[in-house]
């Protein structure tokens, strides 16, 4: 009997592999993958671990490599201190980084997804290899599941939760610490938990919620609660590079048999690559699925039953949808080519920005209320007030000078020298002065430099009010 030919059929689309037709969740128990690109995934899980958790002790000029503090509105980002004044800046970078992942998207698919996602290496390089060691592979973790409870379930079921409890803590600490900063959160570890009930509970709280992503939630995460995933349907086109399913090659699927002529295409139904999928999905089914993550256990599953059948590798690989139906290699796109022009723009923008930014910044207003006043020896005084911030790791003495009219001069009240401290803000009241033949409008322009020594760091303008000569 001939094989029947492939006829797509999208009623997959119809929902989702981890909700049933009653609307019950449907717990999945994927096999561990085996592969080159597994391996080479892991590595980079473990790289992206290490850097996660080293990160709030790391530091780079003597500050932390990374710390959001969102209460004191102060950012830390590579040993550069950014302020609110500097929002700007960490808005480009923010429009940046999410055209960078349009772009790649694009270009390479959910790879991001896969690969770097913190939620993705959690899970499948900590919590379910914990659950590998402990109650072993995904057919023998359902059987665990459904075997009454005895003591051996009862001690690898308590183990392993025990150890994602232990281990969203950990994690909850470490994302905290990302915002207070290290050296706050040993003190406050180190301190008696009664003076913190606040941060206590805060703590449980957040040690619950990740203990739920990643015991309970889990793959939900990415095909319900993450955006992400939703955009990738319209960021995503048939010349985008994606985890794709070779029908032509592998269609029509047929069991091997022994001894038996093969007419029917390289698939051999075998189902491992659904087996593996950490979404439950079967990939076959079509290139752009909502819940494929791009995580390739499909790829090395396949290829593994490829090289035990003496078949060449590729039945499932990295391509698009265009390439599989014409036959043809990966090409780029007139879209792709604008995202990435505009993306050199912007990052050479951000880099502009960042390399011209000064590391002292002053603001200078004229105190509401007060009017310029007439001196005894035929000047005019205006009453201003100051506010510097440094975004550095060293303190600095100031003083303040008129640079323009040359004929300026300032009198700081309450002395002559502003202190300001590492990554602070100081604050002063100054009168500024100017004989009356330097004014020529009635609001003159007026420049002022900060000086550290005789070394100008920081320069500020205003206005001066006063008659006109």
């Amino acid at each position: 009997m001939p094989a029947t030919p492939y006829t797509p059929d999208d009623s997959y689309r119809d929902s989702i592999a981890t909700i049933d037709a009653a609307g019950h969740r449907v717990w999945l128990y994927p096999k561990k993958p085996q592969g080159p690109l597994y391996r080479w995934r892991s590595w980079l899980s473990y790289g992206l671990l290490a850097l996660l958790f080293a990160g709030p002790w790391l530091r780079l000029h003597g500050l932390p490599v990374l710390l959001l503090n969102l209460p004191a509105r102060r950012f830390i980002i590579f040993g550069q201190i950014f302020w609110p004044q500097d929002f700007f800046i960490l808005l480009l970078a923010m429009l940046t980084f999410v055209l960078f992942i349009i772009l790649f998207t694009v270009v390479y698919g959910r790879v991001f997804c896969g690969w770097v996602c913190p939620q993705t290496i959690f899970l499948e390089m900590v919590f379910r290899r914990i659950e590998y060691w402990l109650e072993g592979d995904g057919p023998q973790q359902k059987a665990l599941d459904r075997r009454p409870l005895d003591w051996d379930k009862l001690w690898r079921k308590t183990t392993k939760h025990a150890l994602f409890v232990g281990i969203s803590f950990l994690i909850a600490n470490t994302f905290l610490a990302y915002i207070i900063g290290s050296e706050e959160l040993v003190r406050i570890i180190t301190d008696a938990p009664g003076r913190h009930l606040g941060g206590l509970a805060a703590m449980t709280l957040f040690t619950g919620v990740f203990y739920a992503v990643f015991a309970r939630f889990r793959e939900q995460v990415c095909t319900i609660a993450c955006p992400y995933g939703r955009l990738q349907g319209v960021l995503l086109d048939k010349n985008s590079l994606v985890v794709a399913y070779d029908y032509q090659r592998g269609e029509p699927r047929e069991k091997r048999r022994k001894n038996q002529v093969r007419t029917a295409g390289d698939c051999i139904d075998c189902n491992q690559c659904v087996q593996v999928c950490p979404t439950g999905i079967d990939i076959r089914n079509g290139a752009t699925q909502l819940e494929c993550t791009n995580c390739t256990a499909c790829i090395d599953a396949c290829n593994n039953i490829m090289a035990l059948l003496e078949q060449p590798p590729g039945l499932i690989r990295h391509a698009s949808v265009q390439a599989i139906a014409e036959g043809s290699r990966f090409r780029l796109t007139g879209r792709v080519k604008a995202y990435s022009g505009v993306l050199l723009v912007l990052v050479a923008v951000l880099t502009g920005l960042l390399a011209s930014r000064a590391n002292v910044q002053a603001t200078v207003l004229r105190t509401p209320g007060q009017l310029y006043q007439k001196t005894t020896h035929g000047t005019i005084t205006n009453l201003y007030n100051i506010s510097v911030i440094n975004k550095t790791n060293a303190p600095y003495p100031l003083t303040l000078r008129v640079l323009e009219p040359a004929q300026g001069r300032v009198s700081l009240v309450g002395g002559r020298v502003l202190q300001l401290p590492a990554q602070g803000i100081v604050e002063g009241v100054f009168f500024a002065e100017l004989p009356r033949t330097a004014l020529h409008r009635t609001n003159q322009p007026l420049r002022l430099g900060l000086y550290s020594g005789n070394q100008l760091i920081a320069e500020t303008r205003t206005k001066f009010l006063g008659p006109v000569q």
